[in-house]
């Protein structure tokens, strides 16, 4: 009997340990993989109602799966059992990651540098268009080397950028004299701070949801604006590709948004979704990336293809965006 009870309790504890630590590999039942977060309900509207859609892999650094699932009562898609929030950083670790270097390798990342030129005079002409001031007080959270800061600093705006990587933000201050904020600085802001507050791609990979938009309506003025950028689910590529959708980015991209559903998160925190608009030139960059991740021969080629005849989808419907622009306001 005291044997029986003692392979219970082992039993026990090891359910505790592989719940908090993640999968265990068969041949190494004692090695710690990472933690992981599982999420048992809905992170939107906490519905038990999830379900697995498929599994995708990290073509970018591990080529380890990842699961996406879906909410089939608010069809909010995330990311689960990600790393948490300590492990993951070894996922971005690459010298090819863009968004935190400068990297010119291989013909779709020159092109991602060129469409970077054109995008942030998009960009800064429409935070002008939007708020119609000249100059003001700006926050580019999540802002990767500081170019979109850097240009709106240029435009005579005061500028505070924060940014997540280590490297990053040491790129940014050795080749470009640009000073930026880790996230730890985000609770020292003061209450109604700047009229305008942008994530570029970045609300995807924020592990705190609920957090990030309580702190976006904590330091926004009661008549700024947030500018949200996030990749598009439901967009022509993303219906085309499925598994193989380059903007699925597992598992850096822990949440998978459509226009309902970021406008139902805005919502739950008290924003109102004013605008949006259409990012045209992603669909020819994540077409040929999502061509890459098939294993297509003239990746490129097909890519820009595909990426074309999604641009003509979402000059019809702006729904097949691959990605889109969201400006939200603070209900009042």
């Amino acid at each position: 009997m005291q044997n029986f009870k003692k392979q219970e309790q082992f039993r026990h504890n090891w359910y505790i340990f592989v719940t908090n630590y993640g999968r265990v590999r068969s041949n190494e039942t004692e090695k710690i993989i990472m933690p992981v977060i599982n999420h048992d309900k809905c992170p939107l509207c906490q519905s038990n109602a999830i379900k697995k859609r498929f599994a995708c892999t990290d073509h970018f650094a591990t080529g380890e799966t990842f699961d996406v699932y879906e909410c089939t009562d608010c069809h909010f898609a995330f990311t689960q059992n990600v790393p948490d929030e300590k492990e993951i950083g070894r996922y971005y670790e690459s010298p090819t990651y863009i968004s935190h270097s400068n990297t010119n390798k291989g013909i779709t990342n020159r092109l991602y540098h060129l469409v970077r030129k054109i995008m942030l005079k998009n960009k800064t002409g429409l935070v002008k268009r939007l708020t119609l001031l000249k100059n003001g007080k700006i926050l580019d959270y999540g802002a990767g080397t500081g170019h979109f800061a850097r240009a709106m600093k240029k435009r005579g705006w005061e500028v505070t950028a924060i940014e997540k990587s280590d490297k990053a933000r040491e790129l940014s201050r050795k080749e470009f004299d640009f000073e930026m904020l880790p996230v730890e600085s985000l609770s020292d802001i003061k209450d109604r701070e700047f009229d305008v507050v942008t994530m570029w791609h970045v609300m995807e990979h924020i592990q705190n949801l609920d957090n990030m938009w309580d702190e976006l309506y904590r330091i926004l003025d009661d008549t700024g604006i947030a500018i949200i950028a996030v990749p598009n689910s439901k967009s022509y590529d993303a219906q085309r590709y499925g598994e193989h959708w380059a903007a699925y980015d597992v598992p850096r991209h822990l949440w998978h948004f459509t226009p309902n559903t970021i406008m139902r998160w805005g919502e739950k925190h008290n924003f109102l979704l004013e605008r949006q608009f259409t990012m045209p030139f992603d669909g020819f960059y994540i077409s040929a990336l999502s061509e890459s991740n098939k294993g297509s021969r003239l990746h490129t080629i097909k890519g820009f293809w595909n990426g074309f005849k999604g641009w003509l989808a979402q000059a019809k419907r702006r729904g097949a965006s691959s990605s889109i622009i969201y400006v939200f306001r603070k209900r009042r």
